[in-house]
Formats: C-alpha cells, structure tokens, sequence
C-alpha cells in the first residue's frame, strides 16, 4: 500500500482511538448521575427517561439527515429487539447501583465480552479454540471472586450485573446485522424509542400492578437534574462510541473499553469514597486479563480482515 493511502487510513484508526477514549470516560460518568438518581427513582424510570431524551435529541438530527426513511419490517423488527435488550441492559445495571458500587458493578458487567464470544460461537458458528474457551472459563472465575463479596454484601441482586452482560452481548450480535449498512444516528434514534416504548410499558404494568420496583414516581429537582445528566452523558457517549467503530476495527477498540474500569473507580472513589477491597481487585484484574487475552486471540486470528468491523456501544 502507498504512503498516500496509508496515512488517511491511520488517521482514520487514531480518530476512533481518541473518539472511544472519549466515550469509556464518559460512560462512568452515566453509572454515577445513575446510582444518585437510583436511590429515590426506579430503575426503569431512570431508563425511560435516558433514552426518551436520547430518542428526542437524536429524532431531529436524523430527519435533517433523511436516515429514518430507509426502513423495512426486517430492519424495524431488529430495531425493536435492540431497544428491547437495551432497556433490559440498563434497568438491569442500573437497579443494583443502589446497594453496589459502581466499580463493582462495571467489573462484573465487563464479562460481556466473554458472554459475547460464546454465544458468538453457538448463533453465528464463529470457530472458537480452546485457548479462548479456557480464557473465558477463567474470567467467570474472576468475575466470582467480585460477585461473592457482593452476594454476601447485598444478595442476589449482585447478580444483575451479569444479566445486563448477557443482554448486551445479544445486542451487539443483533448489531452486527444492521451496522454496516445503517446510519449511527438512526440506529440510536430507533434504539432509544423502541427501548422507552418497553420500558414505558413496564412502568404502566408496573403502576397498576403495584410493583413497588416499576412503579414511577415523581423526583425532586435534585434527582431530575442526576436523571438528565444520566441521559446527557449517555448520549454523548454513545454517538461517539458509534463514530469509533465506524473509524477503527472493533478489534482494535475493544481493549479501551477497560478504560472504564478505571475511571469508574477513580469517580467511585471522589464522589462516594469507595474503593474495592483487594479480593475484588484481583478479581478485576482477572477480568481484565481474560477479556484482553479473548480480544487479542479474536484480533490475531482475523488479522487478514481489511474492512473495520461496526458495533454500537451503549
């Protein structure tokens, strides 16, 4: 390849680069404004209301755009199972925030990659070795050293985490379907009002059935403003994360998404005070280590790929 096409197309990787750190130093931010926000507001609320305001900023920019009129019944059938497995990834996350903290809760749900590989293997038939099998049997193995303390600590609702992971692997293999051939924005749009359609569903069911955990409620100034910043942020966060994988190979991305990590526990620590304790460290370490190793193992196997793959963070 010349010099001449090389350089437009590193340029194009170091901009899905900066563009992802971007979006996983954000993405804590939306877990943060969450957990405030969870201690008085349900869950599902919370979601509702995150991606009713994504649904409504991205709306007008995609009609500008004209990306909303190149829809058929397959493509809107996707549409509404990627909203549906969003909604049930973030009242999933978001719930267990009030009694867990943030870094905790990130570790555990940082198993999506693993999940992602197997079902990847058992829907898509992706041939999957037994060095990668054994790197996500080890991840699990990670993922439990930072579940136990938090089952002990809180109850089953440690679990959720992993719930949310599950979901979200599914949405990024429905993601697969649709991304190459569909505009980021749209495909945000269309996320956000399937997901608030389900979760708004939830929310009626909910009220009329008495179901304390899906029944709305009406928060005060402070909590509508944690609320907003949730939805702000997580529409930031995710626009850029869709220009990243648009601009760099996922396979190249991936590994920053345990940025996040990170910073969630350096804001878990300024804003609550809390640390994880060395058991989930080495957990998390784990987590990482395996996550890293699948991704590398995934990346050095389809190394002769040209084209950049597309996925839609959250």
């Amino acid at each position: 390849m010349s010099t001449t096409a090389a350089t437009p197309l590193r340029n194009e990787v170091s901009l899905g680069l900066f563009l992802m750190v971007l979006s996983v130093l954000i993405s804590p931010i939306i877990d943060i404004f969450a957990k405030l926000a969870v201690t008085a507001v349900p869950a599902t609320e919370i979601t509702f209301v995150r991606l009713l305001f994504q649904m409504t900023v991205l709306g007008p920019i995609c009609l500008m755009r004209g990306s909303l009129t190149d829809v058929t019944w397959r493509k809107m059938g996707l549409h509404a199972a990627r909203g549906l497995l969003m909604a049930i990834t973030m009242i999933s996350f978001v719930t267990p925030l009030a009694v867990m903290e943030v870094a905790d809760a990130i570790a555990i749900f940082f198993v999506e990659p693993i999940i992602l590989t197997i079902l990847g293997s058992i829907f898509l038939k992706e041939t999957i070795g037994w060095r990668r099998y054994t790197a996500c049997g080890v991840g699990f193995l990670g993922s439990l050293l930072v579940i136990q303390p938090s089952l002990q600590e809180v109850g089953l609702i440690a679990l959720l985490p992993v719930v949310a992971a599950a979901s979200l692997a599914l949405f990024f293999l429905l993601t697969r379907m649709v991304a190459q051939k569909e505009d980021p924005w749209s495909m945000q749009f269309y996320a956000g009002l399937w997901g608030a359609l389900f979760a708004g569903l939830l929310l009626v069911v909910g009220g009329k059935a008495g179901i304390t955990m899906l029944t709305p409620v009406m928060p005060d100034v402070k909590h509508t403003l944690f609320i907003a910043g949730a939805a702000v942020a997580a529409t930031i966060a995710g626009v850029l994360g869709v220009y990243a994988y648009r601009s760099a190979p996922a396979s190249t991305l991936a590994p920053l998404q345990y940025l996040e990590i990170v910073s969630a526990t350096i804001l878990g620590w300024w804003v609550f005070g809390h640390l994880p304790d060395a058991v989930k460290w080495l957990g998390i370490a784990i987590i990482i280590a395996s996550g890293l190793y699948v991704i590398w193992r995934e990346r050095k196997i389809n190394k002769t790929a040209t084209i950049p793959t597309v996925s839609t963070p959250i």
